[in-house]
C-alpha cells in the first residue's frame, strides 16, 4: 500500500500551448504525449501503463462515458489511433476522443533517499483538441514542496524529489519550445516556477490540509 496522501486536486499544475509545435488531432496528440512521457520516464517520474479519456460530440459536449485502454506498446505506436477510435461507445458514432490522460507509475524518494513507486506520481494530458494542441502535468502529492500536507516541514523529501520535477519541467520547456504556464491555484497548492510555491507560515509551519484528504 502506498505511504504517500494523495490530494484530490492538484498542488500544482503547469500547461503548454503547442500550436506553433504540433498540429491538433488524434495521431498528433499521442505522438507529444510519446515524446513528453520520454522526458518524465528519463527523470523517473511516468511510465505509461494505460491511456484514459472522456468521449464527447460536436455541439453535444460530453456524453459521460469514460474509456481505459492498456498499452500494449509505445504510445507512438502507428496502430494506437485506431484503437482508440475502435473503443468508441456504439450509441454514438461521432463521438470524439477528448483530453488524453497518460497514466502510470513513478518513482520518488523518502526522507533515507530510499525509492519508491507510486502509481499516478504525475499526470500527463495532451488534447487532441481540433482548435488547437495543448498539453498539462500535475501533481497531487506533498512531497514536491517544503511542508506535508498536515504542515510540517520535510526538507530532507523535499530535496530528494523536488529538483528532480523542476529538472523534468525544464526539459519539457525545451523539448516542446515553449515555457509552461502555471495552472490554476488550489486548496491543496499552486505551481511557481517550476516547483510549488511555498505557502504562509506560521510558528514554523505551514497550513493543515488534512481536513479534505
Amino acid at each position: 500500500m502506498s505511504s504517500l496522501l494523495r490530494a484530490p486536486r492538484e498542488c500544482a499544475s503547469w500547461s503548454w500551448e503547442l500550436d506553433d509545435y504540433a498540429p491538433p488531432g488524434l495521431e498528433s496528440a499521442l505522438s507529444v504525449a510519446a515524446r513528453m512521457s520520454r522526458v518524465l520516464r528519463e527523470h523517473g517520474l511516468l511510465v505509461p501503463g494505460a491511456l484514459e479519456w472522456h468521449w464527447y460530440v460536436d455541439g453535444v459536449g460530453g456524453i459521460g462515458v469514460t474509456t481505459r485502454l492498456s498499452l500494449q506498446g509505445p504510445l507512438d505506436d502507428p496502430d494506437l489511433p485506431g484503437r482508440l477510435l475502435a473503443t468508441r461507445p456504439v450509441g454514438f458514432p461521432d463521438a470524439q476522443v477528448a483530453d488524453l490522460l497518460v497514466s502510470g507509475h513513478g518513482t520518488w524518494l523518502d526522507a533515507a533517499g530510499e525509492e519508491r513507486r507510486e502509481h499516478r506520481l504525475v499526470e500527463l494530458t495532451v488534447s487532441p483538441d481540433p482548435l488547437g494542441l495543448s498539453a498539462d502535468l500535475a501533481v497531487h502529492h506533498d512531497i514536491w514542496g517544503h511542508f506535508d500536507f498536515r504542515g510540517f516541514p520535510h526538507p530532507d523529501v523535499e530535496k530528494h524529489n523536488a529538483p528532480r520535477l523542476a529538472a523534468a519541467l525544464q526539459a519539457l520547456d525545451t523539448l516542446l519550445g515553449v515555457a509552461a504556464e502555471p495552472g490554476e491555484p488550489t486548496y491543496f497548492g499552486r505551481a511557481e516556477g517550476h516547483g510549488i510555491r511555498t505557502p504562509d507560515i506560521i510558528d514554523g509551519r505551514g497550513p493543515d490540509l488534512t481536513d479534505l484528504l
